[in-house]
């Protein structure tokens, strides 16, 4: 394993102490937050070290040498490509049917007055849709990134 993961490690790991030490020490609203945050530092940090150490062990380098290179096979095995794209496709047409879905809603809920203040949720929607629409499009059309794809509006087949 590089030594740039343990690195890696020891920043999350800090980063994580420190929000705890905030979240202790001050007494704000954000603190069920910061321990929250705290905790996503801490155990991925403690989980980077603790791997770091074990593959390497000498009686582990082998292991990891082989694992690492069957993940390399794996990551560009053209099957997987393939599924990986399909799979990223129905989550991005799913995600747009979900969003427009939300802003439907959101707007039946602020016409009811149910939720106040539903104008601010539904200017993110929409932002967010459009930002969707506009990243998938560039995406689709710049070279090299991703070689058969089209830009999808909607259910548009690729």
């Amino acid at each position: 394993m590089k030594k740039s993961n343990l690195i890696t490690g020891f920043i999350y790991l800090i980063a994580g102490v420190i929000l705890l030490l905030i979240a202790i020490f001050t007494n704000t609203k954000l603190d069920s937050l910061l321990c929250g945050f705290a905790g996503v530092g801490i155990g991925p940090g403690l989980m980077i070290i603790f791997k770091y150490f074990y593959w390497n062990k000498p009686e582990n380098k082998k292991r990891y040498q082989e694992k690492s290179e069957k993940e390399a096979i794996e990551l560009h095995d053209e099957l997987n490509i393939k599924l990986r794209d399909k799979s990223g496709h129905y989550a991005y047409v799913y995600g747009i049917i979900v969003i427009c879905f939300s802003i439907v809603v959101f707007s039946i809920l602020g016409q009811l007055e149910i939720i106040t203040h539903s104008g601010i949720i539904l200017l993110y929607l929409g932002a967010y849709l459009i930002f969707q629409l506009v990243i998938n499009t560039t995406w689709a059309k710049t070279p090299g990134l991703a070689p058969g794809m089209k830009p999808s509006f909607f259910f548009a087949k690729t």
